[in-house]
């Protein structure tokens, strides 16, 4: 029955996505209530694994001795595969309605299905091998719905896509090779699995392998200079970039890079080396670079885009802190970050949906005609900011607070990173909010405003409710930090 529990969510999105691919639905409300229900049973299903079922690991087939497909549900799948589940319900409602001016939805909804099941199945990895196939996996059912209109721009985001994701994983398989042959076993363990006996006298060629892992895990976290593949992926359909950008791929990559540390080669054999250093600075410079673009971009949905870049590397700069405080900081940042970042890519994708506007320049006095879905993306703007007492405030104050009690002097630099963020931030948040709200020219030409209205319930509820929910969590941030290091201890 345990057993069952656990694989129960990763398998049935995937299959009932397959089955669903030749269906032809005869209109929207058919797909309705066959889609819709797959996606909240998953979510249940996901839930009950995650909190009733018994926590030991489940063998689905094993290769040898040392390597097999298995599945395990411990402190950080429950994190990571609650917030997958809980905000892939509304992405879904809000993609019913989103996707009608977008066409192609049966195909979409089929890869849409698929993708949830395949990132239960990384948060669920027991092992590298395990996590390495399904994150793979993960690669081969986004890029149909990245590259859903199948035009030029698609097709040549599909490509760099593609080739980014090859890549990053030819770099991340080579750190599951020396983990491997290097590591007591393969499965994860808090603190690492590497063998002192057979490490002893290639500490410097391991600590150069975590680098290469890190950078290949990275790619799909977007870590500069690996980033290009996330602004043109922004082409799909606003369902598919609020998940690729908040929730799916960008949250594996930085789910698979925390494996990578805690789990795989340990805290103990990076913490004051110069591997720490490269991550540490990796993600101080990726922090500030996604901001700056973001702030120079006009195109309102690719300047979240380079926001999701940013913030990424607050996450990866917790995790390369490397002491439990660090990474719970940044692991609060990313449930934060990840209902934040969903909601203010669902506002874009209403301003797109109603208006067929897509720059900053194009929405001067949009805020009092669609009150809804500027109120939310001020609201949730704001939380991204980090004003107090706004949800974004408190992990950024936690990753600062963490990484000067580290006692590491390059943490310092990442420290200003965040605080150089946090002013870029505010100026490519504000800039459109305020031109929203106060337009800078009176009048505009006739047929300016036409069709100007916040969209119909379907999107509009869910972006409510997104909103919400920030403010809720930016109430209880104690009591979140408390989940976070609970799940890191394995008391959770």
């Amino acid at each position: 029955m345990n057993a069952f529990a656990i694989l129960l969510p990763v398998i049935f999105p995937i299959i009932a996505g397959a089955c669903l691919l030749p269906v032809k639905f005869s209109d929207r409300k058919a797909r309705q209530k066959v889609v819709l229900p797959i996606i909240v049973l998953n979510a249940i299903f996901a839930l009950y694994a995650i909190f009733f079922a018994d926590s030991g690991a489940i063998t689905i087939f094993r290769f040898s001795n040392r390597l097999s497909l298995a599945l395990h549900v411990d402190g950080l799948s429950k994190i990571f595969g609650t917030m997958v589940s809980l905000l892939w319900i509304p992405t879904t409602i809000y993609a019913f309605e989103y996707m009608t001016h977008e066409g192609h939805e049966d195909r979409f909804f089929s890869f849409f299905t698929m993708t949830f099941g395949v990132v239960i199945g990384i948060a669920f990895a027991d092992n590298f091998l395990t996590m390495y196939l399904f994150y793979e996996f993960l690669t081969l059912v986004t890029l149909p719905i990245v590259m859903h209109q199948f035009d030029n721009k698609a097709r040549h985001a599909g490509k760099t896509y593609v080739l980014y994701m090859m890549f990053g994983a030819s770099l991340a398989f080579i750190g599951f090779v020396f983990v491997l042959f290097y590591g007591t076993t393969t499965d994860f363990v808090y603190g690492g699995v590497l063998n002192p006996d057979l490490i002893a006298g290639n500490e410097q060629m391991l600590r150069l392998v975590f680098v290469l892992a890190f950078f290949g895990f990275g790619v799909k976290a977007a870590v500069f200079p690996f980033y290009r593949w996330l602004p043109k992926a922004s082409v799909a359909p606003t369902p598919v970039t609020a998940l690729l950008h908040a929730v799916a791929v960008v949250k594996s990559g930085v789910f698979a890079i925390i494996r990578l540390t805690y789990y795989a080669f340990g805290t103990e054999f990076l913490i004051g080396t110069w591997a720490q250093y490269v991550m540490l600075i990796a993600a101080s410079i990726t922090i500030v670079f996604g901001s700056t673009v973001a702030l120079r971009t006009p195109h309102i949905k690719r300047r979240f885009a380079y926001s999701t870049i940013s913030n990424l590397s607050y996450i990866i700069f917790g995790v390369a802190i490397m002491t439990p405080t660090g990474l719970a900081a940044g692991m609060l940042h990313m449930i934060y970050h990840a209902v934040i970042k969903i909601t203010l890519f669902f506002t874009a994708g209403a301003i797109l949906y109603k208006t067929h506007r897509e720059y900053l320049y194009e929405v001067e006095g949009f805020g009092k005609l669609m009150p809804i879905t500027f109120a939310t993306m001020a609201i949730t703007g704001i939380g991204l900011v980090g004003v107090p007492p706004f949800a974004g405030f408190h992990s950024k104050w936690a990753l600062a607070t963490a990484a000067t009690a580290s006692g590491n002097p390059v943490t310092y630099i990442g420290v200003v990173a965040l605080i150089l963020s946090a002013l870029l931030t505010a100026l490519y948040i504000f800039s459109i909010i305020i031109r929203a709200y106060f337009p800078r020219e009176k009048e505009y030409p006739a047929g300016y405003y036409d069709h100007v209205s916040d969209p119909n319930k379907y999107m509009t509820v869910p972006l409510i409710v997104l909103a919400a929910v920030s403010i809720l969590m930016g109430l209880m941030p104690a009591t979140l930090l408390g989940i976070m290091n609970d799940a890191i201890m394995g008391i959770l």
